[in-house]
């Protein structure tokens, strides 16, 4: 699991302690308050802390509840369960069961929303939730690799491509299914996805009679 260290400002020397209260306070009042009503007034009661702390270490709400919400998805970790459809059913599981918490929840479709008219946000979304989670792919895909499962990708440039499109299948597709939709992912869901997935893993690309021109 990683630990989620947000962006700080010069200054005295961070502490520990206080950012995990920090961020557990601010996922509290996400969950008591909702996103439009949390204010950095109130995590800083919550937490202990004078306000000027907050501003040292976040530029505001956004960032704030950003940072808050990539410690939740650090939980995830990758079950090593013998097979790379069970590893997948897994971790997917895991997935679904954050994205269901409220403070996950409400704190995400939040940020993301604020996300479309600030570029900075969008990043930091990025650097903090999307591209800590990829290591999940890299990790079971060298496994299944290892295991026979999966052919080996000689061409790196390639390989990453093939991560990101990974990544994207199955976060759209837990977001969609758990945010958008409001459905379950339940056993049964997380079966058949994972079956889709692995068909499209597992096959040989069709080639374009035409080329690419």
């Amino acid at each position: 699991m990683q630990s989620s260290s947000p962006a700080g400002r010069a200054g005295r020397p961070r502490s520990a302690a206080a950012d995990t209260a920090i961020l557990a306070a601010t996922r509290a009042a996400l969950v008591d308050l909702g996103w439009s009503k949390l204010t950095l007034g109130d995590v800083a009661t919550r937490a202990g802390v004078a306000k000027t702390t907050l501003y040292r270490r976040w530029a505001g709400k956004n960032e704030l509840v950003v940072d808050a919400v990539a410690e939740l998805f650090d939980e995830l970790e990758l079950p090593d369960r013998g097979s790379l459809a069970a590893d997948i059913e897994g971790v997917v599981l895991q997935f679904a069961a954050i994205l269901a918490r409220p403070e996950a929840r409400s704190g995400l479709m939040a940020v993301v929303a604020e996300s479309t008219r600030d570029e900075a946000l969008r990043e930091r979304i990025r650097t903090s939730i999307v591209e800590r989670q990829k290591r999940m792919v890299l990790e079971g895909r060298a496994r299944a690799q290892a295991r026979g499962e999966l052919p080996p990708e000689p061409d790196p440039t390639e390989a990453a491509r093939t991560a990101d499109l990974i990544f994207d299948m199955v976060a759209g597709a837990v977001v969609h299914r758990t945010l958008v939709s409001a459905e379950v992912a339940n056993g049964d869901w997380v079966r058949s996805f994972t079956q889709v997935l692995l068909w499209g893993l597992t096959s040989r690309p069709a080639e374009s009679a035409e080329g690419d021109g």
